[in-house]
């Protein structure tokens, strides 16, 4: 099996893209393989590491990465995908490369205000919605039987 890499941006690699990584490793993983970045990197957001907790994904471990880090490695990506929300759209970094781009907009946790409970509510729904986006996303572009055996890893 020859595995696809695919690279997910937002600006601090503190949650969405962190969440977009690691649901695309479990739900796609046979045949892509999902890192992330960001434009300045930060420490990873409790509410996201929280939130993947109570589906059973353990992201606590997962380093924040530097996206000028990851181009100058030299790494090529067939798909970048910026999961930047439309008012941080014009911080979202542009990864150079010949890869294929999209862009999801998605709220940022960082953002959210109120009790713990009310912004892990909302961490919910952000980690819900791009649960939702890559599952999309892997049926358009994974063959069936590489979906079935990475969901039954």
């Amino acid at each position: 099996m020859n595995s696809r890499k695919i690279l997910f941006i937002c600006v601090h690699n503190s949650a969405r893209s962190q969440m977009a990584e690691a649901w695309m490793n479990v739900m796609c993983g046979g045949e892509w393989i999902a890192e992330s970045a960001g434009l300045s990197p930060g420490t990873l957001n409790p509410l996201a590491v929280e939130a993947m907790a109570e589906v059973g994904i353990d992201i606590s471990n997962h380093p924040t990465r530097d996206v000028f880090e990851v181009w100058k490695s030299g790494v090529l990506f067939s798909h970048v995908i910026t999961v930047c929300d439309e008012a941080s759209a014009e911080r979202c970094p542009i990864f150079p490369g010949p890869a294929f781009r999209e862009h999801w907009s998605f709220p940022d946790p960082a953002a959210f205000t109120g009790s713990h409970e009310e912004r892990l509510a909302k961490t919910r729904e952000v980690r819900d919605a791009i649960r939702e986006k890559i599952e999309e996303w892997c049926v358009a572009n994974c063959p069936m039987d590489e979906r079935v055996t990475a969901l039954l890893a």
